[in-house]
């Protein structure tokens, strides 16, 4: 059983084989999607086995995930790329906590920042309360609900300085539904609706992150993975969270007195595994956690049993 005196910066990471050698400790995995299961175009079938032998064990397995959508179209989306149903119990999106946030605010109008299929997060909050939020242009908007870029394909997050500074202006509060900063799609980089957040803060905006790495996500995790064991309390010295991102899995994860297994061949694949070498670079990892303020529980470079 590990403990939260094992969260601190001043632990030693280890670099296990395989999820086998750490499973026996945990009844419950709070595991990423982007980056550690798919790279957005394609499933990781040694991490599907992995996910699929920890439950065959007896554990319980939710998905918690920056995606700036309600759970459905994000299931639809990895149902698509061939995710089979039993590798995992239960779905918590930062979309669906971004739900619970405009609703909140009523009827007061929204400037939605993000692709037209975001818009999802409107619909589902209409079917939540019956009432349609309104959706605006900026110059009538009372607050801003960021997605991602309109076009993450192509567009920075400097495409957007006027459009941040008209709403620093105003005192716009900012809800962002995805406080990724950046992400894979495949090989490619492409900058998240928290690249924005960032942005915003930085010029003295006012900003709420629904996602990872806050604690309301993983509230909404932990009492899935409840759900899945029928009601039963869980113990968070035997969740481990798994994730490839520093600044929102390993933070959020630690912020919770939750142990975190890094797969380092996510986003930080460029500094963690230069020339694209298979195995991790030890020294460019002590680097980057030299001045980390969580240190992961473990770490290896992809999720696999």
């Amino acid at each position: 059983m590990s403990s939260s005196s094992s969260l601190t910066s001043t632990r030693t990471t280890s670099f296990p084989g395989g999820l086998r050698e750490l499973a026996p400790r945990y009844d419950t995995l709070l595991c990423d999607l982007w980056g550690v299961v798919h790279n957005g175009r394609q499933m990781f079938a040694p991490a599907i086995d992995a996910l699929q032998k920890f439950r065959a064990g007896g554990g319980v397995v939710v998905f918690i995930t920056n995606a700036p959508r309600p759970q459905g179209p994000v299931l639809d989306q990895i149902f698509d790329l061939g995710l089979p149903r039993d590798a995992f119990d239960d779905i918590v999106t930062s979309g669906d906590v971004t739900v619970k946030s405009i609703a909140a605010r009523g009827t007061d109008p929204a400037y939605h920042i993000g692709p037209t299929r975001d818009l999802a997060l409107f619909e589902a909050v209409e079917v939540l309360t019956n009432v349609a939020p309104p959706v605006v242009g900026l110059e009538e908007a009372a607050y801003v609900v960021v997605t991602g870029l309109v076009d993450d394909a192509v567009e920075v997050p400097a495409d957007y300085a006027a459009r941040l500074a008209e709403m620093r202006r105003r005192g716009l509060l900012m809800i962002c539904a995805n406080p990724d900063i950046v992400v894979h799609v495949g090989d490619k980089l492409i900058y998240c609706g928290g690249a924005l957040a960032q942005a915003y803060a930085a010029i003295g905006g006012e900003t709420f992150l629904a996602g990872k790495p806050h604690a309301p996500i993983y509230e909404a995790a932990i009492e899935r993975a409840s759900r899945a064991r029928h009601g039963a309390p869980i113990d968070r010295n035997r969740i481990l969270a798994i994730g490839d991102a520093l600044h929102t899995d390993v933070a959020g994860a630690s912020a919770q007195q939750i142990d975190v297994l890094f797969v380092t061949s996510g986003i930080h694949r460029e500094e963690l595994h230069p020339g694209g070498d298979r195995d991790i670079d030890r020294l460019a990892f002590a680097q980057r956690l030299a001045d980390a303020d969580h240190r992961p529980l473990a770490a290896m470079p992809h999720l696999t049993w």
